[in-house]
């Protein structure tokens, strides 16, 4: 029969990570004082890199609601002037017919 995997809570993980990329320690070490699995730490590590550095899911996920958000403006802008110019030819076109 296959162990269930330990659920370890967020306050531990975040003492434990901090003490690993904070304060400077090593994996191993953390594991010694903390009583876990370097392995297990080093994945707690790694998520937490990935998360700083923005390459998570919600980093990307507010990086394409910014575009979004972006391209809805310009289209409003660009539907403005669009329609500036169809006013403007049917100004000019009335002028000379």
């Amino acid at each position: 029969m296959a162990k269930k995997p330990r659920q370890y809570s967020p306050e531990l993980r975040a003492e434990v990570v901090k003490y690993v990329l904070d304060d400077g320690h090593t994996c191993a070490q953390a594991a010694r004082a903390f009583n876990l699995v370097a392995e297990t730490i080093r994945n707690w590590v790694n998520a937490e890199k990935e998360k700083r550095k923005g390459n998570t899911p919600e980093a990307r996920e507010a990086v394409d609601r910014a575009q979004l958000t972006e391209l809805e403006r310009r289209v409003k802008e660009l539907e403005a002037e669009n329609s500036f110019l169809k006013k403007a030819a049917a100004y000019f076109a009335k002028e000379q017919g």
